[in-house]
């Protein structure tokens, strides 16, 4: 049985965010469990036939079967170009636990489409997260609020990049916070200073309650991004419509730039990139 192992978010082998992909038709979700630890990624995607949509797209962990995963759907967008099962200019859909998502590739770039989140100001607890996070309020910018959305991920304004890249989590400290909060799953950190001049931020997302302590490049949190910054009313509209990129992984040497684009017309968001395959192999059972 093919499966490949691609890096999502890059251009560049050993670089991004991995994930198995392989066909899953005939296979139990007990199989695919199987497969999926013995892959021992943080994700590992199954597409096979679908009645409600070109395919159907399921993500699991070595230990569970997840919802949503953003860099998995990417990696399976190319998985599928591999195979001449996509080309430029096609939108397929997938049929998945979190309902049918819309993707596409252009210019050799992969689209999926993502939830619109709501969200709110938060306040509670600050001190407690701040010493988990192992920084203070002098690392913050102070002008801007902290932002908590619907799916849990908490997004914290840090002041600068060489704050973000020296700041040392308490991963156990983190959890205890989830655990008596479970509007808090995860701990979004981002500056307005960049390594690139053509990006607009830069990230760092930890999230030990769900077994990983920091993630290399996450889909999930850099494209709810661009409509937190909107929020925050730190960029406008002509740029949100236009799209920004954002960068993550840097400091785990795992660089990637996700780009995120809303459509006001449609009132969809998007988050894009690149991926690269990094091994081909066969699994035999």
């Amino acid at each position: 049985m093919e499966i490949y192992q691609i890096d999502a978010f890059t251009n560049k082998p050993f670089c991004g965010n991995s994930a198995g992909v392989t066909f899953g038709d005939g296979l139990t979700d007990e199989i695919k469990q199987k497969i999926a630890k013995e892959m021992n990624l943080a994700e590992t995607a199954f597409l096979s036939n679908s009645g409600k949509a070109n395919y159907r797209l399921q993500w699991f962990t070595p230990s569970v079967e997840v919802d949503l995963c953003c860099h998995g759907t990417i990696a399976s967008l190319h998985f599928l170009k591999e195979h001449s099962l996509i080309k430029n200019g096609q939108t397929i859909t997938f049929d998945t636990k979190s309902g049918l998502l819309k993707c596409k590739m252009e210019d050799d770039k992969y689209f999926m489409q993502i939830p619109l989140y709501n969200m709110e100001k938060f306040i509670d607890e600050r001190d407690q997260i701040l010493s988990a996070l192992g920084i203070s309020e002098n690392n913050l910018d102070k002008d801007i609020p902290w932002i908590l959305l619907e799916n849990t991920n908490l997004y914290i304004c840090i002041k600068s990049l060489e704050d973000l890249k020296n700041l040392s989590p308490d991963f156990k400290a983190l959890i205890r916070i989830s655990e008596t909060n479970n509007k808090i799953g995860g701990f979004a950190l981002f500056t307005l200073e960049t390594i690139e001049e053509t990006s607009f931020t830069h990230s760092r997302y930890f999230v030990p309650f769900y077994g990983i302590d920091e993630d290399t490049v996450t889909g999930s949190v850099n494209g709810p991004l661009l409509p937190v910054l909107k929020y925050l009313n730190l960029i406008t509209d002509e740029q949100m419509n236009q799209g920004l990129t954002f960068e993550q992984g840097d400091f785990m040497e795992r660089t990637g730039r996700v780009f995120v684009k809303f459509y006001p017309k449609e009132n969809e968001l998007y988050i894009s990139g690149s991926a690269v395959t990094v091994i081909k192999g066969e699994i035999i059972f």
